[in-house]
């Protein structure tokens, strides 16, 4: 899932970064150790590998009594189809320009699919 995300991700910033789109990533080593990488390493091999050009901040939990204020608030905005938990790496959510989520997404479902909700956040076609 690493590389078809990262990938689709930037593909996503770069078409729509131009209207006000943003992506913002937070590393998580909660799901079977996928981010044992120091925050700088992280952000070198997506950079890198990835060319990504959006920010990539630090480690972050996302579930679990340590999890992350910004992760407690989008979670209990919308729950996911397992319930409120992130069930792993590349968990997605779309929020909109005041804030407010818009939509969730598994780690399965690819950025690219999500281009229809993105255009209507943003008012485009």
């Amino acid at each position: 899932m690493t590389n078809s995300n990262y990938a689709e991700l930037g593909q996503l910033y770069e078409m729509y970064k131009d209207q006000g789109f943003e992506i913002l990533a937070f590393p998580c080593n909660q799901f079977g150790g996928q981010e044992p990488g120091t925050n700088e390493e992280i952000v070198q091999f997506v950079c890198t590998r990835f060319k990504a050009k959006y920010p990539i901040f630090d480690k972050v939990d996302v579930n679990g009594e340590d999890a992350a204020p910004l992760y407690k608030f989008l979670k209990s905005s919308k729950a996911g189809p397992f319930g409120d938990n992130i069930k792993w790496n590349f968990a997605k959510f779309l929020v909109d320009q005041q804030g407010r989520v818009a939509e969730r997404y598994a780690p399965t479902t690819y950025p690219l699919s999500i281009q229809k909700d993105i255009k209507k956040l943003l008012g485009s076609s």
